[in-house]
């Protein structure tokens, strides 16, 4: 009989110890610090996508009797007095040489190749959220931060060259007595501005991208019950 009761605590005593030993390591399943690093990765990919397109890095307002003019990378648009909006591209695939500056040549190979590996980065990123936590994972982590970090070095360099193109005669054509880093009748337009933004707000992936990888979750310890 007593030895009956004996079995019957032991067996109560192992099913209500709660202690952390009888709890295998769980995985998680994602990092917060992950999805914020593959969604920040991701809205950069676009708003560097988009300001290396935009044809509105130098601009020019309407003057009297002449026309609004507006210059990019690949594209230059005017409007006429008529308000018709007329955009033009003057380099891109096959017409690389129409660009008419070297340094904008320079600035468009060094901004499109930022782009492209910040877009690498951002789907490595991506692949990580499928990974289980371990070494694969935090060794791609690590590659896509070197990359993002190539990819703001690149792409500030390629900022920095573009106003060396202010010099070109087509510009001085329309802003007048234009040198580098001098923009004379024209100002910087919105699509330069947001390049210099998605630039510094890339910056800060690569600190993210040390921190995205899962860790080994224990459970919180709980007390052992009587």
């Amino acid at each position: 009989m007593h030895s009956l009761l004996d079995r019957k605590r032991k067996a109560a005593g192992a099913g209500s110890d709660l202690s952390p030993d009888s709890f295998p390591h769980v995985a998680r399943m994602f990092s917060c610090v992950g999805c914020f690093w593959v969604l920040l990765s991701s809205a950069l990919v676009a708003v560097c996508s988009f300001s290396f397109i935009s044809p509105a890095w130098i601009v020019k307002d309407q003057a009297r009797n002449k026309d609004s003019v507006s210059f990019g990378l690949l594209w230059h648009c005017s409007e006429s007095l008529d308000h018709m909006y007329r955009c033009y591209t003057f380099g891109g695939l096959g017409r690389f040489a129409e660009i008419p500056s070297s340094s904008w040549q320079t600035s468009a190979v060094l901004c499109s190749g930022g782009c492209v590996l910040l877009a690498v980065s951002a789907l490595l990123a991506i692949v990580t959220i499928f990974l289980p936590g371990g070494t694969c994972e935090r060794r791609i982590c690590t590659l896509a931060g070197y990359m993002q970090m190539a990819a703001v070095f690149i792409m500030a360099s390629g900022l920095l060259v573009y106003p060396f193109g202010l010099n070109s005669s087509l510009v001085k054509s329309f802003c007048g007595e234009s040198e580098v880093y001098y923009a004379g009748e024209c100002q910087i337009g919105w699509g330069y501005m947001l390049a210099i933004v998605g630039v510094m707000l890339t910056l800060f992936l690569p600190f993210f991208a040390k921190y995205a990888p899962k860790e080994q979750l224990s459970p919180t310890p709980l007390p052992t019950l009587l």
